[in-house]
């Protein structure tokens, strides 16, 4: 079916609900274009405001100067030229976004990508990787549960990512850009950049000239040029800053970047050998750690737990009061297997792995 609305040049339009794939496109007429099923598609207006629901897909062609609510999407969805505004509750599927205005978003379940907005971007939650360029306002990424491409975005950043981070930055004066992710963040910035670096990880890698070397620094602090905007990324990997325009040799490095448009040629190599000793080492402690616990479990067994142990964010009360001393162990291997994978996810360090193991077995 194909259903032709006049709403005049600036309609509000509510789309309830789209049980599969949505096309919405802004044009440069005056009439809003419905195509879908004529069982599945439902519709009604009240003057500039219309309604509309679909059980399955649906295409639409509205003004470009159209406000868009979306309750929710169950497939994919491509949105193009709509400059009045978008506000979308949930989608299933990917979702890809260009050449718009304003955009807030409040869960997207799969893939999100955008290129060119006038206004701010807001997402809530992003349940996968998110691809994002050429934005004049502020992005705030309040959840990104995968990896992030970030470039060209003149105002303001936040985000907080799960995983990998590629920030191709051209930093302005007075502008903040926050960025915490899980694991490594690479940042490309031109090399007449003015910013104030303030960076946290397990291995801070600066490439710039004047500026020196420390690989032993977890933290730093790093003025270029008179530090007029600020930039601050705590990672829980590595990070990487660089003002090589050519930094990365394939998006597989910093997870599934398609589309970004950044040229990563003649870094590919460095940086999987990185990541490769990076592992290495990681698996390298914990195996050390792993066999430390299984030592001082035998060498404290039987012995009677004091007090309190503190350890990370935990306060483990410990005591036993009354309790005779046993000949046997006293933690369980549920609390042993517990305490490794906090372990494993860095919850907490292999030094408070053993001390609060020793505890549990009954060491003082």
């Amino acid at each position: 079916m194909s259903k032709t609305i006049s709403a005049g040049r600036m309609p509000k339009i509510y789309i309830e609900k789209i049980g599969g794939d949505l096309s919405l496109v802004g044009w440069e007429g005056d009439d809003i274009l419905l195509k879908g099923d004529d069982e599945e598609l439902k519709f009604s207006q009240d003057g500039e405001q219309v309604r509309v629901s679909c059980s399955d897909d649906l295409s639409l062609r509205v003004p470009k100067a159209a406000s868009v609510f979306i309750e929710s999407i169950g497939g994919d969805a491509s949105i193009r030229g709509v400059m009045g505004g978008i506000e979308l509750k949930t989608i299933a599927g990917d979702l890809s976004i260009r050449d718009v205005d304003m955009v807030v978003i409040d869960t997207i379940e799969s893939d999100f990508s955008l290129r060119g907005a006038k206004g701010n971007l807001f997402v809530k939650s992003a349940h996968s990787d998110v691809s994002i360029r050429d934005v004049d306002g502020n992005v705030t990424l309040e959840s990104v549960a995968d990896d992030l491409a970030l470039r060209d975005v003149r105002g303001n950043i936040t985000a907080n990512v799960a995983e990998d981070v590629v920030l191709y930055l051209n930093p302005q004066a007075s502008n903040t850009y926050s960025v915490t992710a899980g694991d490594d963040i690479l940042l490309v910035m031109p090399p007449n950049a003015n910013a104030t670096l303030t960076l946290t990880g397990d291995e801070i890698d600066i490439e710039w000239k004047g500026v020196d070397k420390d690989d032993e620094a977890a933290s730093r602090t790093v003025t270029l040029g008179d530090g007029s905007a600020a930039v601050k990324l705590i990672a829980g990997g590595d990070i990487r800053v660089t003002n090589q325009s050519n930094a990365g040799e394939s998006a597989e490095d910093f997870g599934n970047f398609a589309g970004i448009g950044v040229d990563w040629s003649g870094f590919g190599d460095r940086i999987s050998r990185q990541v490769d000793q990076a592992a290495r080492k990681a698996e390298k402690k914990i195996e050390e750690a792993a066999r430390r616990i299984e030592l001082n479990v035998s060498a404290h067994a039987g012995r009677k737990a004091k007090g309190a142990v503190n350890v990370g964010r935990w306060n483990w009360d410990l005591s036993q009061k009354g309790v005779p001393m046993s000949t046997k162990p006293q933690a369980s291997d549920e609390e042993r297997m517990m305490i490794l994978k906090m372990l494993q996810n860095k919850k907490i360090t292999a030094e408070e792995a053993e001390k609060l193991l020793a505890s549990l077995e009954g060491g003082s």
